[in-house]
C-alpha cells in the first residue's frame, strides 16, 4: 500500500490506532456517570497546557498533560463540594481554560493561529517520532488503569452508594477516572483535536450500547469501533485530503446512526428468542394420569 510508504502515515495509523482504544476504553465509564461531556472540558483546560508548551519552549503534549490532569482534579472537587453552584464554577473553568491557551500561544514566539489550530481540530499527519514516544507512554498508563481496575471503576460508576459500602475507595476511583480522562485528553489530542476528542470517547460507547447488554461485550465492540473509524477516518484523509479529526467523528456518527437502525430487530429477535425459551420450559401435564397421582389435602 502507497500510504505505507511515508514515515509520517505510518506514525499517523499508529497514533490513530492507540487512541481508537484508549479514548472509548475511558469513555465507557464517562458515559456510565453519566459524564459524557467531560472529556469536552477537559479538552478546553488542556489548551491552556498547549500554550504554556509554546511558551516555555517545552514539548506542548506533556504540559498539557500537566494542567490537563490539574483540571481534572478541580472538575472532580467541584463535583464534590461545587453542589448548587457547581455548573458556573466549572463553566468559568471551561472558559478559562480555553482563553488561557488563546493568550499563551499568541504570547510565545514559535505559537501561531496555525499551530492553536492543529491542537484544536488534530493533525495527525504532524505527529512526530517524540509525539510517538509521549503518546505510547500515556496510553499504557491508560490501559492499565482501565483494564486492569475495570471490576472496580464499573461498580463505581454504577452505583457509588453501593461501592462504598462494599468497601471500595470510592473518592479516590472517581479521581483515577478523572485523571485517566485527562491523561486521554492529551492523547488524542493530535489525532482529533481538543474540541473533538470527547466525541471519540463517547460516540463509540453509544454505538455499542444500541447492540450489546453487558459491560464486557460493550467494552469490546466500542473498542473495535474506535479503531475501525480512526483507522479509516485517517486513510480517507489521505487520500481525499480532508481533515482527520472531522473525518473519524463523522464516521463514528455514522456507524452510531447503523447501530441504532439494527437495535431494534435486535431486540425484537432477543424478545422472540425470550419466548421460545420460556415456552420450553413449560410443564404440560400428561393426558393419561390417573386418578391416584392427584395431591389432596386431609380437612
Amino acid at each position: 500500500m502507497e500510504i505505507l510508504n511515508y514515515a509520517f502515515m505510518q506514525r499517523a495509523l499508529i497514533a490513530a490506532l492507540i487512541v481508537g482504544i484508549t479514548a472509548p476504553a475511558i469513555g465507557i465509564y464517562l458515559v456510565q456517570r453519566r459524564q459524557a461531556l467531560m472529556g469536552d472540558g477537559i479538552g478546553h483546560v488542556a489548551l491552556t497546557g498547549v500554550g504554556l508548551g509554546f511558551l516555555l519552549n517545552t514539548s506542548p503534549i506533556w504540559a498539557a498533560t500537566a494542567v490537563a490532569i490539574a483540571g481534572s482534579v478541580v472538575m472532580e472537587l467541584i463535583r464534590w463540594y461545587g453542589k448548587t453552584r457547581g455548573d458556573l464554577a466549572l463553566a468559568m473553568l471551561f472558559y478559562g481554560g480555553m482563553a488561557g491557551g488563546v493568550m499563551l500561544m499568541n504570547l510565545s514566539d514559535a505559537g501561531s493561529n496555525a499551530n492553536l489550530g492543529t491542537y484544536l481540530f488534530g493533525s495527525i499527519t504532524t505527529v512526530s517520532p517524540q509525539d510517538m514516544t509521549t503518546i505510547y507512554v500515556l496510553a499504557a498508563l491508560v490501559l492499565a488503569i482501565t483494564i486492569g481496575l475495570r471490576r472496580q471503576l464499573f461498580a463505581v460508576c454504577q452505583d457509588e452508594e453501593f461501592a462504598r459500602v462494599t468497601g471500595l475507595p470510592v473518592r479516590l476511583l472517581n479521581l483515577l477516572v478523572a485523571v485517566t480522562a485527562a491523561v486521554t485528553v492529551t492523547v488524542a489530542m493530535r489525532v482529533v483535536g481538543l474540541l473533538l476528542v470527547s466525541a471519540l470517547m463517547v460516540i463509540p460507547v453509544a454505538a455499542a450500547q444500541q447492540i450489546s447488554r453487558s459491560f464486557a461485550v460493550t467494552f469490546s465492540v466500542a473498542v473495535a469501533i474506535g479503531v475501525a473509524v480512526t483507522l479509516t477516518g485517517t486513510t480517507t484523509s489521505y487520500y481525499v485530503d480532508v481533515p482527520s479529526g472531522a473525518t473519524i467523528v463523522l464516521f463514528a456518527i455514522g456507524l452510531f446512526v447503523i447501530f441504532t437502525g439494527l437495535a431494534a430487530p435486535l431486540a425484537k429477535k432477543r424478545a422472540r428468542a425470550a419466548a421460545e425459551a420460556s415456552k420450553g420450559c413449560t410443564l404440560e401435564v400428561p393426558g393419561d394420569r390417573s386418578a391416584t397421582d392427584d395431591v389432596s389435602v386431609a380437612g
